[in-house]
């Protein structure tokens, strides 16, 4: 797969995405077809004080906020950070010792993000613009790494873990939300660029996860499964995209065999993973 065109269907969709939060309306919803991975994330309490914008722009797949067990004093980076919602509440978790940087690729979500802790007043924030396979930061100069539902974008994911591996102090965390696959997904999908903008064909499975982690030099990987997609749920997840719906059809397969292939496979998780100290 070319990795300009996919990174340029990425900050199509996602610059999209900014656009329509601005305007008022939730990014996983209708056309965009997310709701079965991003609804039902955040506790009320952690969305108080934040801008509706930044609630309508989360596309993530879980909550890395809560489960890194962020602490009082700790810099956290965020890979792809999109409206600020991760990044914000992980700015609250640190406090003002403390701090958290979003970093993104797509001009639109940055403006967004920005405006976003503009709003909901915090100081100890600040978004970068990059991509993750090459952060700008300073080697051993973040305690935690989060990212909810964005490494499985990338087409180098192994760079993506390698400058994780880079930033990171000794010691510190490596705590992502992401999409994984158990087994082999339809070999459609995975070509499929629609697909892969949307965190599905994108996705490593465990074993790959776990192999890439520890080639990165990561210690004590762990990955927990957080929601698993059942049939139902893969068919809402896969119908949304446009080259399947114009022809019932992809690479000749039919849709609802694509769809069935797909059943159990898919499942957001929460991986863990220490650099050594």
């Amino acid at each position: 797969m070319d990795t300009k065109e996919l990174k340029a269907t990425i900050q199509e969709k996602y610059g999209k995405a900014a656009l329509k939060a601005k305007e008022g309306a939730s990014c996983c919803s209708g056309s965009s077809g997310a709701d079965v991975v991003t609804k039902d994330l955040y506790v009320k309490d952690e969305l108080t004080g934040l801008p509706a914008e930044a609630v309508a722009a989360s596309l993530g797949c879980g909550n890395p906020t809560a489960l890194a067990q962020l602490k009082p004093g700790e810099v956290v980076l965020d890979l792809g950070s999109g409206g600020g919602i991760d990044v914000l509440l992980s700015a609250r978790r640190v406090g003002p010792t403390g701090k958290a940087y979003g970093l993104d690729m797509t001009d639109e979500m940055l403006a967004l993000a920005r405006e976003n802790q503009r709003r909901a007043g915090v100081p100890n924030a600040e978004f970068l613009k990059g991509e993750i396979e090459s952060i700008p930061l300073p080697d051993r100069s973040v305690d935690v790494i989060i990212s909810n539902c964005v490494i499985n974008l990338s087409g180098n994911k192994d760079r993506v873990l390698a400058e994780a591996f880079r930033v990171l102090r000794p010691g510190g965390r490596f705590a992502v939300s992401d999409i994984v696959v158990r087994g082999e997904l339809p070999a459609p999908i995975r070509r499929s660029l629609e697909a892969w903008a949307g965190c599905v064909a994108g996705a490593l499975t465990e074993e790959e996860y776990r192999e890439k982690l520890g080639r990165a030099g990561f210690s004590r990987v762990d990955v927990e499964p957080t929601r698993i997609y059942r049939l139902e749920d893969a068919k809402e997840l896969l119908t949304q995209y446009k080259d399947l719906l114009e022809t019932g059809t992809l690479e000749g397969a039919r849709l609802e065999d694509l769809i069935a292939g797909t059943e159990g496979k898919l499942m957001s998780a929460f991986v863990r993973a220490v650099k050594p100290a």
